[in-house]
């Protein structure tokens, strides 16, 4: 049967558009369909403006804690509510290590760790480590200087990393082990 062998009463078959390849026509039929079927709820009419309705006060031509504030001094009291002051600074210090002690000492110390007046600091070798010991009282003014009087009380000086020699098949009990220095 094609559409001209329609009989008296029936309607030729409707035409098929063709659609677009976006998709954007059926994506607005869809839309349409939704908005005329029952049960759709009414758009909603704003009510009156957020000034009305809060009972909060506006600020006003003075500064406020409500105005925005400069991001600096709100890190700050940020900072601060948590009491981070110290370990911040001591973190910062930690950063600029080489700046405080001199660039060849930086070279051959790191700081470990802080805690309780007292800081750790690594060195490379034995030699350096004697002569770190001999400039902590140097270091302890200059880190005090940064973070503020009695802050670094003591420094621990800890040489190399060295490998162990207690355990294995050649290790013998009460030896005093190898004679070398690592450094």
């Amino acid at each position: 049967m094609t559409p001209d062998d329609t009989g008296p009463g029936e309607d030729p078959a409707p035409e098929v558009a063709e659609h677009q390849p976006d998709g954007l026509d059926l994506a607005r039929a869809a839309a349409r369909a939704a908005a005329a079927s029952p049960g759709t709820p009414a758009k909603r009419r704003r009510s009156a403006p957020a000034q009305r309705r809060t009972t909060a006060k506006a600020s006003g031509a003075r500064p406020d804690d409500r105005d925005p504030q400069p991001l600096d001094s709100a890190l700050g009291r940020f900072v601060a509510q948590h009491g981070w002051e110290l370990d911040l600074k001591v973190q910062g210090v930690f950063g600029r290590w080489a700046e405080l002690v001199g660039d060849e000492v930086a070279a051959h110390c790191t700081p470990e760790s802080f805690a309780d007046g007292r800081l750790v600091v690594r060195t490379d070798s034995t030699a350096w480590a004697t002569q770190l010991k001999l400039l902590a009282p140097t270091v302890v003014r200059r880190l005090n200087e940064e973070l503020g009087h009695g802050t670094v009380t003591l420094i621990e000086v800890l040489g190399p990393h060295l490998p162990t020699w207690t355990k294995g098949r050649l290790s013998s009990r009460d030896g005093r082990g190898p004679r070398d220095t690592y450094g």
